[in-house]
């Protein structure tokens, strides 16, 4: 009858090993935003910059061969790149604000395809994911 807590206590790590994207992505968030939210102009590139490194996973993994892939990740980049070009543009308060919900989309993004298990690895996809939606929250829960 003692084995039932030994088995919950047994399975903890065992989980938290095979959900070491997320446990790493939420040290990321936490070391990011200890100190407040990041500048604007940083937070803005990374947005841009973030679908970029899914067209060099897809590119690598061989991914963008299929012209429908390779044109939505694409529009991806487009899509991002023009929030964070808007959130530049529209000043430091309201950018935050339009960066955050940047952040957002990518994560949608991000889920999307942890479960195609496409154009990236699985683990960075939930890694990445939990980073942005994380830092969205963190952004808008400390302005």
């Amino acid at each position: 009858m003692n084995s039932a807590p030994e088995n919950a206590t047994g399975t903890l790590p065992r989980r938290l090993v095979h959900r070491w994207p997320t446990v790493a992505a939420v040290a990321v968030v936490i070391a990011t935003f200890v100190d407040g939210v990041p500048p604007l102009a940083m937070l803005a590139a990374l947005l841009a910059i973030m679908p970029v490194c899914y067209l060099l996973f897809g590119a690598f993994r061989g991914e963008l061969r299929d012209l429908r892939i390779l044109a939505l990740q694409l529009a991806g980049l487009v899509g991002l790149a023009a929030v964070a070009a808007l959130a530049l543009a529209l000043g430091e308060t309201v950018g935050l604000h339009v960066v955050a919900a940047g952040w957002l989309a990518h994560g949608v993004w991000d889920i999307a395809h942890h479960r195609t298990g496409r154009v990236v690895p699985r683990a960075w996809s939930e890694w990445c994911a939990v980073v942005d939606v994380g830092g969205a929250l963190a952004i808008l829960a400390l302005l």
